[in-house]
Parts: structure tokens; C-alpha cells; sequence
């Protein structure tokens, strides 16, 4: 194993020797410098993983000599070493991005312990992480094998999601195999779990979950008229872990009030627990209280152009008062800007419902365009594209408008979505629909094994498209694929993102409150 190699400038080296002597002895190679531009001379043609600076060094000095080292490899950790806690100087360091730093005279034990920190912490985080996933793995194991309540798969996929992240953060395929499989064993119970049960659930024989068309008279709506303007902002496709990962952006300037969990209704669809959230109903309800407005899979048209109508009928129907609301859809940078734009005629609004749809355009272009299927290859990578576009998108700008204000966020999504592994063979007349995830028609053949079907559409609040309709239901990771063309159909949608189907990722949906601080 190759010795950690160090670089100490300080004019007085020569009084450091008793520290370099116990560093040498401790295992670490140490290459000491009088001045800034020795040092700088040696750290650009020898690779070092730490430096250690001292601030007051004659020409070049400390905080000189580190803005170049920056300037080099910025990935370096560096050491400020001073006889000073002044702040204007602190103020320097840290705008130059130093990594820690010391006062004068140095003790050689915060020596060490500094270099523990910054060197061996991430083997020692990494070990003490996977050593904990270790203990958790077993835990995790014996609780799939319990009957579990829907509150507790909840607690199951909030775990797995928690140690995804956590070992994400480490190199070591083999944790991350082990959690995949898990995962997968999760998904195979948590379907089992849903096909049991939804019916019951939908017609109120069992307790039950929130439900999409529950949402917003139980979350949102009890917010309104309180004085503070409540913008409830769903961002279309945005799984629990997504949300994970931009939340920390959120909090910089928003206060969390509440986290919580609703369950997203089958068909996990934009056309259909979209419009169940806005409406506050089940599909076939909408489909008799709108005959004009509802779209079954096999009329032609958008399926998602009345959803302020939609909200509309439910906020007479629900608040039964006065409310001053607006609802945006958002599905170009240049919508987002202009809505930005327009904050301060938003907040004479009681409600403000705005749908942003890039995550959901995100999935459909990883499938669609070879480039992105190369950015976004793995559930990671397309967390991290999420990220990214958060962190540059117009939201965030709104957000951070809205956080100058006095104001309520609810943040939330319709379904979420899941990389698809495994094909499964259907076989339906022309009028079936397209989605991958789940298929509705009078002459459907598949397995019985890897579906769940409702005979009867009406039963889970499902409209039918003719009298002999049924529903099927992909589970787990699986995806529907036609017999024609079975090969050409699998090579172009396998591992893309889909939804529509039953798994812990797709229907235990984020909601989120916020306050300003």
C-alpha cells in the first residue's frame, strides 16, 4: 500500500521536526519547504494528498501559496497553519477553500488527528457505512418475512432509499449488488402486498393508505385562509429519492413543517392520479361527472389538458367558500421564467397550483435519445440529473422569490417511476394501450403470475373502455412486451424508467410542507 504523501511549507521547518519525525514514524511521507515557491514548485510536478501551509511565510504567503495550489488541484485538502484566529483572515481562507486549519504553536496529536480527518476519513466512513448497512441488511431481511402494514412499507422503502444514498457515496460494488437485491426482494413482497389489498383499500372494507384523490382535501386544502398564500407545486415523475436529493437545496431557504407519505392510485399514470389529485376523485367518478372532459386510453387527445377545470369543480365542491386560486402547468425554461416573473401577482391568490414537467420529459427522453440513456444509466446518475436541473432551473428561482416572502409550499408528485429489467409477454387487439406498465383491453393474454388483473374495472373505481374490459398491472421491475417484435421491443425499452404498475417506487409518494424562515 502506498505511503500518504505530505507537503509542510513553514519558514521555521526546522522547529517542526519532532512532527515530521512522529508523521515518519506513523507511516506518512512528509516532503518539507521553507517558502511558498518551493512548495508550489514540488506540488506541481509530484502528486501529495494533503498540504499543510503556514499562513506568515516570507514572499509568497500562506493563503498565496494556497490559492495556486487550488488553482493546480483544487481536490487537495489544505491546512492553514497560523498564529492568528482573526476573522477577516479566516473570512480569506475560507473563500479560498481551505479545508482546515491550526494555530500556533501546533500540537503534534491535532497534527495527526487532522490528518485522520481529512485523508483516512473516507476509508473509515466507508467501512463503518458498509459495516452498518451489514447489520441493517439482516434486520431489513427478517422484517420482508413479517406481515407488514402499509405504514411499515413505508419505513421498509424509506431504509432502502436511505442506504442507497449512503452507499452511493462509497466504491464498493459489492454493497450495492447486495442492496439491489434486496431491493428487488422488497419490491416482489411490497407487489404481493398491494395486490391483496388495493381493492379492499378502494372500496373502504380495509383501512387504507391517503390516496391521490384524497390529497388535497386532506393535505392541502385545511391550509388555505389562514392568511398565507399556499403554493402547491407537483412536480410530475419525482420518486421519494429524488425528492431526497433536492430537499437540502429547499431548506437553504425554507423551513421543513412536514414530511409525509401518500400512495399513489393504480393506474400509477399522469392521465389518471394526476387528474384523481386535481379532481379529488377515482377515475370512474371523473369519467361521470365530466363525460366531456375524461379521456379513457383509447380516445385520442392529451389526457391531461382540464386539470384546472378539474381543481376548479373540487375546490367549490370541497372549501365550499370563496378562494382565490391560479394553476400553471410549466413545461419549458422559458414558462418557468415568466411564472418567476410573476410572483407578486400570485401572492394576492389564497391557492397557487403550478405542475412542473421536466422530470417526467426527462424519463421519456432517457428512452427515446441515446445521449441521455448514456447520462442517466443508472438509478444514480438519474438522481443526479435531477439535481442538476433543480439546481438550474427556474423553480429554484421561484422558490427562492417565495422565500422572501411569507408563503406555504406543499411540494409533491403524482408517481414516481422504475428502471424496468425484466420482459414480460402480452398479447392484446388494436385497442390496447401503449403504456409499458399496465394494459387495459377485452382480449389481453398473459401470465398470470407476473400481473395483477382486475377483472373488474368498476370494482377499483376504474372506468372500462367496453363492457369485457380488464386491467393488468406490471410488478416488481417488469415491463409489458408484445409478441411481435418481442426482441426489438426489449433491446430499445430495457432499463428505461416507466411507470403505470405497482412497486414501492412508483406509488409511495412524497408530500412535503415548507414554511418561510
Amino acid at each position: 500500500m502506498q505511503k500518504t504523501k505530505i507537503l509542510w511549507a513553514d519558514d521555521e521547518i526546522n522547529l517542526l521536526k519532532p512532527h515530521i519525525l512522529l508523521l515518519n514514524e506513523k507511516g506518512y511521507d512528509v516532503a518539507t519547504f521553507t517558502n511558498g515557491n518551493d512548495a508550489l514548485e514540488a506540488f506541481g510536478k509530484e502528486h501529495f494528498d494533503l498540504v499543510f501551509l503556514d499562513e506568515n511565510m516570507p514572499g509568497l504567503s500562506g493563503l498565496e501559496t494556497l490559492t495556486a495550489i487550488k488553482n493546480i488541484r483544487s481536490d487537495i485538502p489544505v491546512v492553514l497553519i497560523t498564529k492568528s484566529e482573526e476573522e477577516n483572515l479566516m473570512e480569506d481562507a475560507i473563500g479560498s477553500k481551505i479545508d482546515d486549519y491550526l494555530i500556533k504553536p501546533v500540537n503534534p496529536k491535532q497534527v495527526l488527528l487532522t490528518i485522520k480527518k481529512l485523508i483516512d476519513n473516507k476509508r473509515l466512513v466507508s467501512e463503518k457505512t458498509s459495516s452498518a448497512y451489514q447489520q441493517d441488511f439482516r434486520k431489513l431481511g427478517m422484517t420482508l418475512n413479517d406481515k407488514l402494514s402499509y405504514d411499515e412499507w413505508v419505513d421498509v422503502y424509506k431504509k432502502l432509499v436511505f442506504w442507497e444514498l449512503e452507499l452511493e457515496k462509497l466504491d464498493d460494488p459489492q454493497m450495492h449488488e447486495i442492496l439491489t437485491m434486496q431491493k428487488s426482494e422488497a419490491n416482489a413482497q411490497f407487489s404481493k402486498f398491494v395486490e391483496d389489498h388495493y381493492l379492499n383499500w378502494i372500496n373502504d372494507k380495509d383501512p387504507a393508505p391517503l390516496f391521490s384523490h384524497q390529497l388535497l382535501k386532506n393535505k392541502v386544502f385545511p391550509l388555505i385562509n389562514s392568511g398565507t398564500p399556499v403554493f402547491f407545486i407537483l412536480i410530475d415523475n419525482l420518486r421519494y429519492d429524488q425528492w431526497k436529493v433536492i430537499h437540502p437545496l429547499i431548506t437553504e431557504h425554507f423551513r421543513l413543517e412536514e414530511e409525509d407519505i401518500y400512495c399513489s392510485i393504480l393506474p400509477t399514470a399522469t392521465q389518471y392520479a394526476r387528474n384523481a389529485i386535481f379532481s379529488g376523485l377515482m377515475p370512474l367518478d371523473m369519467e361521470k361527472r365530466f363525460p366531456a372532459l375524461w379521456q379513457n386510453d383509447d380516445d385520442e387527445g392529451g389526457k391531461n389538458l382540464h386539470e384546472e377545470a378539474f381543481l376548479s369543480d373540487n375546490i367549490k365542491r370541497t372549501l365550499r367558500k370563496e378562494c382565490r386560486f391560479s394553476y400553471h402547468k410549466v413545461l419549458t425554461f422559458d414558462q418557468g421564467k415568466d411564472l418567476t416573473d410573476q410572483v407578486n401577482n400570485l401572492m394576492h391568490n389564497d391557492f397557487n397550483a403550478i405542475v412542473y414537467n421536466f422530470v417526467d420529459m426527462l424519463s421519456h427522453a432517457r428512452t427515446d435519445m441515446q445521449m441521455i440513456r448514456e447520462l442517466a444509466n443508472d438509478d444514480a446518475a438519474y438522481r443526479s440529473i435531477t439535481l442538476s436541473w433543480f439546481e438550474h432551473s427556474p423553480l429554484l428561482d421561484l422558490l427562492k422569490k417565495l422565500a422572501q416572502k411569507r408563503v406555504k409550499i406543499v411540494l409533491t408528485t403524482d408517481h414516481g417511476t422504475i428502471r424496468v429489467k425484466h420482459p414480460s409477454k402480452v398479447i392484446g387487439d388494436r385497442s390496447t394501450n401503449t403504456n409499458l406498465r399496465y394494459k387495459q383491453g377485452k382480449n389481453l393474454n398473459f401470465n398470470p403470475k407476473e400481473v395483477f388483473l382486475i377483472k373488474n374495472p368498476h370494482e377499483a373505481k376504474l372506468p372500462k373502455i367496453n363492457i369485457s374490459s380488464n386491467y393488468i398491472f406490471a410488478k416488481e421491475d417488469q415491463y409489458f412486451v408484445y409478441q411481435n417484435n418481442y426482441n426489438q421491443f426489449v433491446n430499445y425499452y430495457n432499463e428505461t424508467f416507466q411507470h403505470g404498475g405497482i412497486s414501492m417506487e412508483e406509488m409511495i409518494i412524497p408530500i412535503v410542507t415548507y414554511t418561510s424562515k
